[in-house]
């Protein structure tokens, strides 16, 4: 039966003009590029079609992977009627019509794939109006997503459906659609073998672009043409990254990038801060992360770190792009060498976790200072001794609550200038359990 939205070839369909993306669509999973590990032999989506048996299900990837193709030929795998609607141009008043549609074709006998391209556009109150149709099925649900659907979809629509995570497309993938396309058209690519591997670098991935790039070249070519890299550039566009400023891309790029620092690749942070610039990031963004990044993984093992971030967010903003840039490569290459430390993130974590734990307590006595009577007599600042009029200017006293016990929050590690601050901490340690006939602090993480 004819899916809804899709016409008739009619007797003049080959002078339509059809875009070569439309003529190249897939038919048959044999036909889609790359996606082996979900199309392959005994991967799940392909026993799902071989079985004839859908469930409902969200594909989760990419821009130009093949989400809406792959969701076409599930269609077919069955005898269920396509419907298809898109996220980005209808509403509640769309899905209540395609629903009402679906349970009448269910009372019929003939059961209803929904496929929702860019689901995740939906809000909750929308979302949730499609769980009693999903549920009792009178429609089997197909969403794609170029967004995490953990962040995006509803929990109670996500545990009614299977996810599966389609990747960009890899050079073989590319390739066999160059194939496919030289195919149909019965003409060879008019590209040198160095021009055709930028053309798949341009694609970056995305099988609809690679193919609006191909009709691009096949229309502005003469056929005996054979382009090199520098004439390929001159008839199509650089394309801008793939990156979207707030959404999920932004935060796996981010991610990698902090990961890369922590882990003193300085070459991998590099190139992830390149990619979240020339998609278009804020740089103070950026340095606001970095910034971070010096207190939170270099800390005290470097404490020139933190300055150093300070001064290449002041050079930046003094300067702007492109010549404030090299403050921020600067920095990556700074943070990316510096010995690494989280141990003031653990002592702050701690000393905030026992203040929760014994929050009430006072101070003792002293260490209060007494300006009346009335605290002098209380003991108020009774004992104190002046650390400076103390033997090597250290008293040793306790300053902790007297209920509390000392604790060590605490601990650096032998890396970088915390090596010379370990030195400190035993020496005052020393000279404390000396002084005071004290036990060694409890040590708190």
């Amino acid at each position: 039966m004819k899916s809804a939205g899709e016409e008739e070839d009619g007797l003049f369909a080959s002078l339509a003009g059809r875009p070569l993306a439309d003529r190249l669509r897939p038919k048959h999973l044999n036909e889609v590029a790359g996606q082996e590990h979900l199309l392959g032999d005994n991967a799940p989506l392909r026993l799902m079609a071989d079985s004839g048996k859908l469930s409902s299900l969200i594909l989760w990837g990419p821009p130009g992977c093949g989400k809406t193709t792959l969701a076409r030929i599930l269609a077919t795998c069955t005898d269920m009627y396509f419907v298809s609607l898109s996220a980005v141009f209808s509403g509640m008043a769309d899905l209540r019509k395609a629903f009402d549609e679906a349970a009448r074709r269910r009372m019929s006998g003939q059961g209803t794939l929904l496929f929702v391209d860019e689901i995740h556009r939906f809000n909750r109150a929308q979302q949730d109006g499609f769980l009693p149709y999903v549920e009792n099925g009178t429609v089997v649900l197909v969403g794609a997503t170029t967004e995490n659907p953990s962040f995006e979809l509803n929990s109670a629509l996500l545990s009614r459906c299977k996810i599966f995570v389609l990747h960009a497309l890899d050079t073989a993938a590319m390739n066999s659609i160059i194939e496919r396309a030289e195919t149909l058209l019965q003409r060879k690519l008019p590209l040198a073998p160095e021009a055709r591997h930028r053309l798949v670098d341009l694609a970056d991935g995305d099988g609809r672009y690679l193919i609006n790039l191909m009709e691009s070249v096949f229309n502005l070519c003469a056929p005996n043409a054979r382009l090199d890299g520098a004439e390929l550039m001159k008839i199509v566009q650089q394309r801008a990254p793939v990156y979207d400023k707030d959404r999920d891309g932004h935060y796996n790029l981010i991610s990698a990038l902090h990961k890369s620092l922590r882990g003193s690749d300085t070459d991998a942070a590099l190139y992830w801060a390149a990619r979240m610039l020339e998609g278009g990031e804020d740089p103070l963004y950026l340095l606001r992360r970095l910034t971070r990044f010096a207190t939170e993984d270099v800390g005290l093992a470097d404490p020139m770190a933190l300055q150093m971030a300070i001064s290449a967010w002041d050079a930046y903003e003094r300067l702007g792009s492109p010549e404030g840039d090299l403050a921020i490569a600067e920095l990556l290459i700074y943070l990316g060498c510096a010995p690494k430390s989280n141990s003031a993130d653990r002592a702050w974590c701690a000393a905030r976790h026992a203040a929760r734990e014994h929050g009430s307590l006072m101070p003792p006595p002293h260490i209060l200072n007494a300006p009346t009577r009335l605290m002098k007599d209380l003991g108020y600042s009774a004992g104190y001794i002046y650390d400076h009029d103390a033997p090597d200017a250290f008293s040793g006293q306790n300053y902790f609550p007297e209920q509390m016990g000392r604790r060590t929050f605490y601990n650096p590690p032998e890396r970088g200038f915390e090596r010379e601050l370990n030195k400190r901490l035993a020496y005052w340690n020393k000279l404390r359990q000396k002084r005071t006939h004290t036990p060694p602090p409890s040590s708190e993480e």
